[in-house]
This record gives C-alpha cells, sequence and structure tokens, in this order.
C-alpha cells in the first residue's frame, strides 16, 4: 500500500506573508541565527551577520520582491519553509567542488528545508519538495536539482539535514544525476510541459 500523502497549502514567501515566515522561524532564525542566508554568503559574511543581520538581509530580500521560496501551513499556520530559486542567487553553490554545476544546463535550486519541531515526519518535507517545484515551474524552470544528505546513522541531526534527506527528494521523483562525496548525491528532476504522471 502507497504511503498517504501528507497535504500541506503551500504558498511563496511574499511581504504579506513575512510574519508567518519570522513566526516559524522563531527567535533564533531556525538554525543559529541563519534565516536561511547561509546559501548566499561566504563563512566570513555569515559570521558578521548571524542574527539580526541575516533576518534583516532576508527581509530586504523579501519586501524588493524577490520570492526565496515557499511556506507550507496546516490549519492555518506556517508549519513548514523550502529555499528555492535560480543556482545563481546562491553563492555557496559556485564556491563547493563537490556541488559544482553538472553541466551548463539553467537550473533551479532547493537549498534548504526547515520544518517545525512538531511537525517533522509524516512526509512534510517531501510535499515541502513538490510545493517548491511546483513554484519553480510556474516560474519556467525545466530542472530542478537539490543537494540532500545520505546520512550513514539514521537518525541524522537536524541541524545538519538542512538541505534535506535523499530519500525525500527520490519520494519526489528526483533522480541522482551526480556524486562527488559519499554522503552529498546531487539529484534532479527534469520538468516537463504538461502535468506529472500521477
Amino acid at each position: 500500500m502507497a504511503p498517504k500523502k501528507t497535504t500541506l497549502a503551500i504558498h511563496p514567501l511574499t511581504p504579506e506573508r513575512w510574519e508567518d515566515f519570522e513566526r516559524l522561524f522563531g527567535p533564533r532564525g531556525a538554525c543559529g541565527g541563519c534565516w536561511c542566508m547561509t546559501p548566499r554568503l561566504t563563512r566570513a559574511e555569515y559570521e558578521r551577520g548571524k542574527g539580526e543581520g541575516h533576518r534583516r538581509a532576508m527581509k530586504a530580500i523579501v519586501t524588493g520582491g524577490e520570492v526565496p521560496g515557499v511556506l507550507g501551513y496546516r490549519g492555518g499556520v506556517a508549519v513548514a519553509w523550502c529555499a528555492v530559486g535560480p543556482r545563481a542567487a546562491y553563492s555557496q553553490l559556485a564556491r563547493s567542488r563537490i556541488l559544482k554545476p553538472v553541466d551548463d544546463q539553467p537550473v533551479w535550486s532547493i537549498v534548504c528545508l526547515f520544518v517545525a519541531k512538531d511537525h517533522r515526519g509524516g512526509g512534510v518535507s517531501t510535499a515541502m519538495i513538490e510545493g517548491a517545484v511546483a513554484y519553480a515551474r510556474s516560474r519556467g524552470a525545466r530542472i530542478v536539482e537539490a543537494y540532500p544528505v545520505e546520512p550513514r546513522k539514521s537518525p541524522m541531526p537536524a541541524v545538519f539535514a538542512y538541505t534535506g534527506i535523499a530519500s525525500s527528494y527520490l519520494a519526489a521523483a528526483f533522480e541522482e544525476v551526480a556524486r562527488r562525496s559519499e554522503t552529498r548525491p546531487i539529484v534532479r528532476r527534469v520538468l516537463r510541459d504538461g502535468p506529472d504522471p500521477a
């Protein structure tokens, strides 16, 4: 029997939804004051802005009209976040030997998954990945790429799994296309015209 799908209402993070994002990330800014700025910064930039600096930087991105990802809602409350955008938005990827481009195809990248503690498990991550793919498709993406971890030990502490676990992407019809590290596959989903097969 196929596992029951988790249903979330998925919405792009726009200025009107900023307060929902703040509540989801909480006073600590999700993971040690990151506010999901880590993929956009050098290590030195990250250390300088940790906490309030990152919150202000992410808010400026959102109020400036860029949509840095999607929120997942249950019962009208934001319970999960997925950062997705054109790969060029994430300077961290450009500097990574392990995550360097696979080819010259233009891709959108999923770089972060954050799920509120009480909602982890039960397919929330996969539902968020599906929502991010749908948003990327609506913005013209033809390939969505991600850089999950494939832990040697389970469960893996959430702080080390912020890009998501490989199995969640495979459940969302991604396929591995490269692996330059034992625990860091690169996975892709190629988007075709028309609806995806059920």
